[in-house]
């Protein structure tokens, strides 16, 4: 059992003003594995007020005793990565086959690239009369997600101090005890007090009040795109920035030349990572028609050779959802695919008794109409649709309110590029490519807006100034 009692704020420990503390729930064991403190009104006040300090010292610290901090950072997670991954498997389910490289050295690796990008900061680029600087925005209050918690935490927090801004964490209420473990570390490496503060609690009470405050400068959000519009309207009356990485239905093009085999088994493999609750995850496979029969049946025999169990098993591909409201969820949108007409190919295999488990679930016989192709299951649910030409693939494709992602499996790479360029969404994957962390990440529509990681993810935490002498 981890149990935190305190909240950290203006770098230390300090007891929370808010009362009672909150489960953690293991959704592997239904059992609780740790207690962080429900914070309030009052101790956003204190974080807040703690950043506002520390921000004029902090943003003319030099960009390479700020690079130097991020270094011992990332030094730090390097060596605590194990106990790190283990907290998410516990406190997530991610199994630990892939919890230690998605959810550790992934953002270790996109930590470590804004050593080298804090220097942007220093450069001044010269316009005619006018010599225009690159300043931190300020403040900024960051409201994570349960999914890939550490991974959504520095992709928002690396770029802020590289930039020389000050933060305010509110971490899930789902996934929390990675942020206080992650402020352990800061809190080893001497990062100057109030550079970065934690405060866990509802998003009712301490997200809207870290959106509305008027205090804060920036506003960085990742959760679904009903919640993130709450945060934008929070925050409009101050007219602070907001950056927000919101929901996806992401579609996956398999063209008719395409290694189907390659193609259908991938395909699957990446909506049941995490059990489905990727925001990315390439839940609308649209295959050729001629070839539909048989990319159901490859489907099929893939999805039933993945293990669902225990997390901690290494053997397991799969585990639970996060918690008994989103296996809810899940549970309810497969019921709501069987009304709605489409064809239930898997799904009603067993599952543990014990835990928030959903089985791989496939459906077929899918209209992208249909609300389980419209809307964010968040599940380990594929809709496998077919398409007549590759003009209605794209179109399908396109027809979808979010655009955070997308995947193209052709024949040639030309091929891909090509049907890549055609796609709105904010990244596309060809044949198989993988991740790149120094690349922007971002959605188009009602995927959000701004962008994380790279070069462009610094920019998110910048003002522009020009000065003219």
């Amino acid at each position: 059992m981890r149990e935190y009692p305190r909240l950290y704020i203006d770098g230390a420990w300090r007891a929370p003003a808010g009362q009672g503390m909150a489960e953690v729930i293991d959704p592997a064991s239904e059992l609780a594995i740790g207690r962080v403190p429900l914070g309030d009104e009052q101790d956003v006040e204190r974080a807040v007020q703690a950043a506002r300090r520390a921000f004029g010292t902090w943003s003319r610290t030099p960009s390479s005793v700020r690079a130097g901090f991020i270094q011992a950072l990332a030094e730090q997670l390097k060596a605590r990565a194990a106990e790190m991954a283990e907290v998410i498997t516990a406190e997530l389910g991610m199994p630990v086959q892939w919890c230690q490289s998605v959810q550790v050295d992934g953002p270790i690796d996109g930590l470590e690239q804004y050593v080298e990008l804090a220097g942007l900061m220093d450069r001044v680029h010269q316009v005619g009369n006018s010599r225009v600087y690159r300043e931190a925005v300020g403040v900024c209050a960051f409201i994570n997600p349960w999914n890939y918690p550490l991974h959504q935490l520095i992709g928002k927090l690396a770029p802020a101090l590289a930039a020389g801004c000050t933060v305010v964490v509110k971490p899930s209420q789902e996934t929390p005890l990675h942020a206080f473990l992650l402020a352990e570390m800061i809190d080893a490496i001497g990062l100057p007090p109030g550079v970065f503060n934690l405060v866990s609690g509802p998003g009712a009470k301490v997200g809207e009040a870290l959106a509305r405050h008027p205090l804060v400068d920036m506003v960085s959000f990742t959760g679904s795109t009903g919640a993130g519009v709450r945060v934008a309207q929070a925050a409009a009356p101050t007219v602070k920035r907001v950056c927000l990485e919101l929901g996806g239905k992401s579609p996956f093009l398999i063209t008719p030349e395409a290694d189907l085999a390659a193609a259908v088994r991938h395909g699957v493999q990446d909506v049941m990572i995490n059990s489905g609750q990727t925001c990315t995850a390439l839940t609308r496979m649209l295959l050729p028609a001629q070839r539909y029969a048989e990319a159901v049946e490859i489907a099929v025999a893939e999805a039933r050779q993945l293990v669902m169990g225990d997390p901690r098993v290494p053997a397991s591909f799969l585990g639970p959802m996060c918690s008994a409201g989103q296996r809810r969820t899940v549970r309810e949108y497969i019921e709501v695919g069987k009304t709605e007409g489409a064809r239930l190919v898997l799904g009603d295999e067993p599952v543990p008794e014990r835990g928030f488990y959903v089985a791989p679930t496939l459906f077929t016989e899918v209209d992208n109409r249909m609300r389980i192709a419209q809307e964010e299951i968040f599940g380990p649910v594929l809709c496998l649709i077919p398409y007549r030409d590759e003009a209605q693939a794209i179109a399908l494709a396109n027809d979808s309110p979010f655009g955070l992602s997308s995947a193209v499996w052709a024949g040639s790479r030309e091929h891909g590029l090509d049907l890549a360029r055609q796609l709105r969404a904010g990244q596309c994957f060809v044949n198989a490519a993988a991740f790149n962390y120094r690349a922007p990440f971002g959605g188009y529509k009602q995927s959000g807006n701004g962008r994380e990681w790279g070069e462009e993810g610094l920019g998110e935490f910048v003002e522009i100034k020009a000065v003219q002498v």
